[in-house]
């Protein structure tokens, strides 16, 4: 056998991995120039798929010299029949934890390593960053956004009925996964048929398939994969307000971080984060510090010490506890923080080789981020009421993942029987993600068939039956029919009046939308009559940063931009684009549209660079969100394309 290594891979970030189905937080990595030739190597390759279920092999030794510089290389295990030889020149490499001559001896030694898991201090720690409005600038309203989505996710996830099926439908998929994985199968099995939600924190806690692929979904963002976890997500949560700490408590947690990722942090200071997995700590500082130092550093990384106040009689803080004795490993003074907790940022510093960050725990009330969380909280299963399917998809909408939504609305359509009230709602949101697809014919079918169904349910002055009239208004105005498009807006905007008084957001969006007719028409004083009567009504009914004041301040832009006052029109494009990035994704639509508009009256004015950086951040988004058929695409190529004509005119 020649030599061959075994290297440890941690997956970071979503695109870490270049397989879509690695679920698995850590990978095994086995180089050796003659991997298949062997049946003995194949065996091995049985053997470690018992210790890490994802296994890569490739035979390219070349790479050695280099691979140990990558940081996503967190250990290397070399296996060779010259132990002292090879012995002297692994000592050069600090990631190398051994040298081996037999399997079983560098198998003991990788699961030896792997004992303490979830104090793995290498492990990337998902985090999003709130910055209030008064440090606000452009490299922080996209983290207020990832911040409050993530928050509004995990709240939605929660609040969902349980479904008898939710823990089979887990199951199977992990027996397909590990079906030819003796040892890991064994334990499926295991939970399918000994698993109650009084055992959650005992099974998160085992190093098994729950743990790695409960936190490689929510550190990636997997949208299937923790929508399959929400009930052991929240069995783990009610164990941990069950048994929760009653009394103020300081924990430690040890975290290797990126010379970036630090950086980050301490410009972060008096800042919030919320915590996008489980956090697992230790009541005695000792421990952590021991764990931080038994692992090596690279020129990209540092050491970090976590030092957490945790206050459990903070009014709406979520759960943590001390889950010694509910843990698989009994002997472990562990301290687990709920998903989603939020902290606030206190102090960083260096001292005695090692960074010290100290950070507290904090409610979720009464900070500048909860108006924005309420309002949107609402909107999906009315404040703490119970959240569904239609919710779930409803905020994956929201965050520009239509194509996740659209499949969670068609399984909707799947399991509703035919005479539910949730269908027209089904319909009417498979409308809406047509609609933003430019799939303008199939989104009118979605509309009316929504609309025709509230038509038989409903009275006729029913505010849901406007919303259909609405909708449907803006499918005829984005394929050129103004005439009907206003007919609809006004149907919906007289339901409107007599449902609500005027001063509600739903006439305020019948405002907006009929002021949009008004401009195409070239009928700029009337527009801008109907987006200020828009722009004033949300102004005293929504929070500053609600993504429906961006929407107006854009709108009042655009008829600013189409009689040439180009100073009006930036500015209200600068205060749109500021709530919009602070309260939407960073690859929303609306974040895109007003990047064009600005580039449009950049164009206009002259400034051609100004004009091609805003249409190129443009297209970049559209890419990301949209088909590549999509006309938005074409339209704003034209844009990029003809700017640089006009720059290369005059250079």
């Amino acid at each position: 056998m020649g030599a061959a290594h075994t290297l440890q891979f941690k997956l970071g970030a979503a695109g870490s991995t270049h397989e879509d189905n690695n679920f698995e937080t850590l990978s095994l990595v086995w180089l050796d120039d003659s991997i298949m030739d062997t049946k003995e190597n194949l065996i091995i390759q049985q053997k470690l798929r018992t210790v890490t279920h994802h296994l890569i092999t490739f035979q390219d030794v070349q790479v050695m010299p280099r691979i140990h510089q990558h940081r996503q290389v967190n250990s290397i295990y070399v296996y060779v029949k010259d132990q002292v030889q090879n012995e002297e020149w692994t000592k050069k490499f600090p990631k190398i934890k051994g040298v081996h001559r037999t399997l079983e001896a560098i198998l003991a030694k990788i699961q030896s390593d792997q004992v303490n898991i979830r104090f793995k201090v290498d492990e990337p720690l998902a985090v999003s960053i709130f910055t209030p409005n008064s440090a606000l600038d452009k490299s922080t309203t996209e983290l207020n956004s990832k911040f409050i989505h993530s928050e509004v996710s995990i709240d939605v996830l929660l609040r969902m009925k349980s479904n008898p099926t939710d823990k089979n439908d887990l199951i199977d998929l992990c027996k397909e996964k590990y079906k030819d994985n003796e040892k890991e199968l064994a334990i499926v099995k295991e939970f399918e048929q000994n698993y109650s939600p009084d055992q959650a924190l005992w099974w998160y806690t085992r190093d098994s398939f729950l743990y790695r692929l409960l936190n490689k979904a929510l550190r990636v963002q997997n949208t299937d994969m923790i929508f399959l976890f929400r009930f052991f997500i929240r069995d783990i949560e009610q164990q941990l307000e069950q048994h929760k700490c009653l009394t103020p408590i300081r924990v430690y947690r040890g975290q290797l971080m990126s010379n970036e990722e630090l950086k980050i942090l301490k410009d972060s200071i008096g800042r919030f984060i919320s915590m996008n997995s489980f956090l697992s700590t230790s009541i005695e500082r000792e421990q952590a510090l021991r764990f931080l130092n038994a692992t090596n550093i690279s020129d990209d990384s540092q050491r970090v010490l976590i030092t957490i106040d945790a206050d459990p009689r903070l009014d709406g803080v979520k759960p943590f506890a001390n889950i010694t004795n509910y843990s698989y490993f009994a002997h472990e003074q562990e301290v687990l923080l709920m998903l989603g907790s939020i902290f606030q940022l206190i102090d960083i510093h260096y001292e005695n080789q090692v960074w010290l960050m100290q950070m507290r725990l904090c409610d979720d009330k009464n900070h500048t981020w909860k108006s924005v969380f309420e309002q949107m909280k609402n909107q999906y299963g009315g404040g703490d009421g119970q959240t569904d399917l239609l919710s779930f998809g409803s905020v994956l909408s929201n965050m520009g993942k239509y194509d996740d939504a659209e499949k969670y609305f068609h399984r909707l359509l799947n399991e509703l029987p035919h005479d539910h009230n949730g269908i027209a709602d089904c319909y009417h949101n498979l409308g809406e993600i047509a609609l933003e697809k430019g799939d303008y014919d199939v989104s009118l079918e979605w509309y009316y068939k929504s609309l025709a169904i509230k038509m038989r349910t409903l009275t006729s002055h029913h505010p849901d039956i406007a919303e259909s009239h609405n909708s449907i208004g803006v499918v005829h105005r984005k394929k050129g029919d103004y005439m009907r498009a206003l007919e609809s807006y006004t149907k919906a905007l007289t339901i409107f009046k007599q449902a609500f008084k005027e001063d509600n957001t739903k006439i305020a969006k019948c405002y907006n939308n009929m002021g949009n007719i008004y401009q195409l028409e070239k009928k700029y004083s009337d527009a801008l009559e109907y987006y200020q009567k828009a722009l004033a009504i949300q102004q005293r009914q929504l929070c500053d940063d609600h993504p429906d004041l961006g929407s107006s301040y854009g709108n009042i832009g655009n008829v600013y931009q189409c009689l040439g006052q180009h100073d009006y029109a930036l500015n209200h494009y600068k205060i749109s684009l500021k709530i919009l990035e602070n309260s939407l994704p960073p690859q929303h639509p609306l974040i895109a549209m007003t990047l064009k508009n600005m580039g449009i009256v950049y164009e206009d004015k002259g400034e051609f660079q100004q004009a091609l950086t805003h249409f190129e951040k443009a297209e970049a988004i559209r890419r990301h969100a949209l088909p590549s058929t999509h006309p938005h695409i074409r339209i704003i190529e034209e844009d990029i394309q003809r700017v640089k004509a006009q720059m290369n005119k005059f250079s």
